[in-house]
């Protein structure tokens, strides 16, 4: 890339910084130090502990807003689950105190837009995994209060409401009540990411949601055909829908070559007890003995601009984001490593012919619509319907025996 396409991109950065949908350093932070921030000070550069986050980096990215995910495994289930997502939201809001000169929590559109004329990152929160909730509407409405602005319906694994994208299907899409989990996160404002989720579940989502949707972290399957992706249907209803689809940087979702390489890698992991989604340093010690012996195949920042070309073509240019999924992953493309990366997409983009108003939409303005058009709906449902009392039972029925 040149210094003088990086240069561009660094500018337009400083006037369009990146929302990012979705980045996993609470989980992190969990794993690595049980949310001890004064062994983990992203003040200063993380890069000799493996974390793909910190201050300087964010700066060097051009990042000015972030969907911090509270995310939490689904091998965490009912009220653990909860418990486990309210530790996360709760180190997200301890970052945000600890570093005020850089982080502004942010629950509107208005905040985002009042935190990049501060010149602080906007901090936002999406949880990841309707298991979160433990099949309750209150629970649901108890996370949006304390700051969370969009659900992942799913993670890898089925809930008792809707189909995982990498799950045996269940239900066939949503049931009663995951439509009823959809209106009132509508009701409330909180945004419906349906990244991970069923083609079927994303299918009854956009059906049944009032507000735009997200994709907080999903590519496209028509450049790579992993389930995780959003297939070209999909992606052509989001003009309709007002949606914006935040392609990731995850090679194993991206790179064709890189779907079996990681399966295998993965395997490695669980051949030595430790779960597939391990990022620590010993897991990522065996990653690298692996990779030793079977060379990884590299996406690069062109692999992400491939896609979000076709994205553009199929979606339309205001229904496209970024979403990167650091700290979420073992694997980053060669040259997107860490969220210092985000210019080598662009100055991309901009060699690709990328106009700077495309740019714009992608990097900034899409998401901020997405999330004021979300409160708009929110506005009117929430003055025509209260909160709703319906329970996972009174809809599906009881669970079977």
């Amino acid at each position: 890339m040149t210094e003088q396409l990086l240069e561009r991109a660094r500018g337009l950065l400083a006037a369009h910084p990146v929302v990012d949908g979705h980045n996993d350093l609470p989980w992190a932070l969990r794993q690595q130090v049980r949310y001890d921030l004064d062994r983990r000070d992203i003040a200063a550069d993380q890069s000799a502990t493996g974390l793909h986050t910190d201050l300087p980096r964010l700066r060097a990215g051009g990042v000015g807003a972030q969907f911090w995910s509270v995310y939490v495994r689904t091998d965490l289930a009912g009220d653990e689950a909860v418990s486990a997502t309210l530790e996360q939201i709760d180190v997200v809001r301890q970052l945000a105190d600890r570093y005020p000169g850089d982080l502004r929590l942010a629950f509107t559109a208005d905040d985002m837009e009042a935190a990049r004329a501060e010149g602080r990152i906007a901090s936002l929160m999406g949880a990841e995994g309707g298991h979160s909730i433990n099949c309750s509407l209150a629970t649901l409405r108890a996370l949006h209060r304390l700051g969370v602005r969009y659900m992942t319906l799913t993670h890898n694994d089925n809930v008792p409401w809707a189909d995982s994208a990498t799950d045996v299907p269940a239900v066939g899409g949503l049931t009663r009540f995951g439509e009823e989990v959809v209106r009132e996160m509508n009701r409330v404002g909180m945004l419906v990411d349906l990244s991970h989720v069923s083609a079927d579940t994303m299918r009854d989502a956009l059906r049944v949601s009032e507000a735009p949707v997200i994709f907080s972290h999903s590519s496209a399957r028509a450049v790579c055909d992993h389930p995780r992706n959003v297939p070209d249907d999909v992606l052509g209803a989001l003009a309709a829908n007002g949606g914006v689809a935040m392609a990731t940087f995850v090679p194993k979702f991206i790179l064709p070559a890189a779907v079996a390489w990681t399966k295998a890698a993965d395997e490695n992991l669980r051949a030595h007890g430790l779960h597939h989604l391990d990022t620590s340093r010993r897991a990522m010690e065996l990653h690298g003995a692996f990779e030793a012996e079977h060379p990884r195949p590299l996406a690069t920042a062109a692999t992400v601009a491939d896609h979000l070309d076709h994205m553009r073509e199929v979606a339309g240019v205001d229904h496209i984001g970024i979403g990167g999924d650091f700290d979420g992953t073992a694997f980053t493309p060669a040259d997107l490593a860490d969220v210092a990366g985000y210019p080598n997409l662009i100055a991309e983009l901009l060699r690709r012919g990328w106009s700077d108003t495309d740019l714009a939409k992608l990097t900034w303005q899409n998401a901020v619509r997405v999330l004021r058009a979300a409160e708009d709906v929110a506005r009117d449902a929430s003055a025509v319907r209260g909160p709703s009392i319906a329970t996972i039972d009174a809809l599906d029925g009881p669970p079977a025996a």
